[in-house]
């Protein structure tokens, strides 16, 4: 999009804004709970909703049976129809499609990505003549910020769209064995990245092989990625699937950002979020995806304004969303290796980019300790895990698993892990959980008939050739040994920080590793500023964080006036 158009959009933002608070404040009707999901998913706008959204976009045409996109095209952005009707269908790699909807008169088009300018997901079709309103991603973020009743409408839309397409089961067609762990870390990444996909296990499903066939694939293609487009990976690496998607982040090594935020975690999309709300040129960089650990949590509990929970992926989802929504680019998978301080800071990735910042916040986590069992090594991703998603719980359903670890995240994944499996056993070095694990975890743990908590206890050995069949457990006291007969290990064993890309800055660490602020860095305040000028520390990798996501989220939000600060005091320098 041209800068006129940017232009464009943002002067209709400034002149609608007065207008839309003005609604706001007279509008007293209350929110209508009883609109199912399929309204709040299609909503059809009234046409004074039209005429608000009508500076934001340009008008287009289209004869009745063209194609207005396909998969992998570039986002048009929100298509508002004038008149006629679009047939949004959903395919898959192997040629079967799903009706998703037809869009009317009233009715737009759009999916949570065109927030970021992602790649289209699905095939449109004008059924009739088609005249619209197309409202490119940056014009829809300037309109969902401005106008915020409608904002708020079609968010809700283009989450719930999200959630649908996933839950269809289309997108790129994976095919392979259930159990092999390139075909796990393959699902493991789409779950992350929350985009849909479809999967083909060859030992439970009898068309699969008949599928393998039509694309002459042998064992050693396996797993096999047909993507939407029809090109066919065999046996891919994650950074060849996200080039068949049109996910491959870009950086412009031009641009200095006000800030460079490493890590989408809670910490990392709170930062994001306040930055870019307060008019910042923010950038996330994530080595995986959004979402950090907080993203893996089956359940979150104890965080403020969810009283029944909320998983840790739709919390993650919806910050990722709302840092889009103001504007944040946010780039994973991208691997920071190396920080080089200056007036200017420079992020250099392992794959040759740079990236130019003003400020850089740390928010890069912890990862969970890979403790030396004997034979652990031998069965990472068949057998040993560090997650408890739903691919890893279909996995070990109505067996018995084994889980090491007291702390939060060990105690939300078994009582998720205990909803599925046949038992879970508790595997805790301490005399109880009640030091390291939250109250409403223990007694949550105590009502599931099917979880045994052994105290005192560690795994000595695990057992297996080529596969997990028993995880050795001895208690340290008595030192008599039990095995269980397992092919399912968890691994929640305390965290070590992601900081080893700080080595060409000298940002100073304790001795386990995590960032020093503020006073323990040697500054005269308690700030989240690390020695050096610039660079913040936020969240788990921060040295005395408390390690929960409320306190990760408060911190993320906390940094950003020191940011500004920060940035005013080297204005006025200069």
């Amino acid at each position: 999009m041209s800068e006129v158009d940017d232009a464009r959009c943002y002067a209709a933002c400034k002149d609608n804004f007065t207008a839309e608070r003005a609604a706001m404040e007279s509008a007293n009707a209350p929110i209508n709970h009883a609109l199912n999901n399929r309204q709040q998913m299609h909503p059809h706008l009234s046409d004074a909703d039209i005429a608000r959204i009508t500076p934001y976009g340009s008008e287009r045409t289209w004869r009745a049976g063209e194609t207005v996109v396909r998969p992998g095209d570039p986002a048009i952005g929100m298509l508002l129809v004038l008149e006629g009707r679009v047939r949004i269908m959903q395919p898959d790699g192997i040629g079967d499609s799903a009706l998703v909807t037809e869009h009317g008169p009233g009715n737009f088009s759009a999916d949570i990505g065109h927030l970021s300018g992602m790649p289209e997901m699905v095939d449109a079709v004008a059924v009739e003549d088609v005249r619209a309103i197309v409202v490119r991603p940056a014009c829809l973020r300037a309109l969902m910020v401005a106008e915020a009743m409608l904002g708020e409408m079609i968010m809700q839309a283009l989450l719930l769209r999200r959630a649908g397409l996933i839950q269809r089961g289309r997108g790129p067609t994976l095919i392979g064995h259930g159990s092999d762990p390139a075909l796990l870390d393959l699902q493991a990444f789409l779950r992350r990245q929350n985009y849909p996909y479809s999967l083909l296990d060859i030992d439970v499903d009898a068309g699969a092989a008949a599928t393998l066939g039509k694309f002459e694939a042998s064992p050693s293609d396996l797993p096999l990625v047909i993507c939407p487009n029809g090109s066919v990976l065999r046996r891919p690496d994650i950074k060849q699937v996200l080039g068949c998607l049109g996910l491959l982040p870009e950086i412009d090594a031009t641009l200095v950002y006000d800030v460079a935020i490493i890590g989408a975690g809670p910490a990392g999309l709170a930062s994001a979020v306040y930055a870019a709300s307060e008019g910042l040129r923010v950038i996330v960089l994530d080595a995986l995806s959004p979402g950090g650990q907080a993203g893996a949590s089956a359940r979150i509990e104890n965080y403020l304004g969810f009283p029944a929970g909320i998983s840790g992926q739709a919390l993650t989802t919806n910050a990722h969303a709302q840092a889009q929504k103001f504007g944040a680019h946010i780039a994973s998978p991208v691997e920071v290796e190396r920080l080089e301080c200056g007036s200017i800071h420079r992020l250099l990735t392992r794959t040759g980019d740079v990236i130019q910042a003003r400020t850089v916040i740390i928010a890069s986590g912890a990862a969970y300790r890979r403790p030396p069992i004997p034979h652990r090594a031998d069965f990472e991703g068949h057998g040993i895990y560090y997650w408890a998603s739903p691919v890893e719980a279909r996995l070990c359903a109505q067996q018995e698993v084994v889980l090491v670890g007291g702390g939060n995240s060990a105690g939300q994944a078994a009582v998720f892990l205990g909803t599925h499996t046949a038992h879970v056993h508790v595997v805790i070095r301490a005399d109880s959980l009640e030091q390291s694990m939250s109250r409403y975890l223990i007694d949550r743990i105590a009502a599931q008939p099917n979880i045994t908590v052994h105290t005192r206890t560690e795994v000595a050995d695990l057992l297996g050739e080529g596969k997990l069949t028993g995880a050795v457990l001895r208690h340290r006291d008595t030192g008599v040994r039990e095995t269980k007969a397992v092919q399912h290990v968890f691994l929640f064993t305390g965290a070590e920080p992601n900081t080893g890309w700080l080595g060409g800055c000298r940002v100073k660490v304790d001795e386990k590793g995590f960032v020093l602020t503020g006073t323990h860095a040697g500054l005269p305040t308690h700030t989240l500023e690390t020695c050096v000028p610039g660079v913040f520390a936020i969240g788990d990798v921060r040295s005395g964080s408390t390690k929960r996501v409320a306190t990760a989220v408060g911190e993320g939000a906390a940094v950003v006036s020191q940011i500004h600060g920060y940035l005013a005091a080297a204005q006025e320098a200069a």
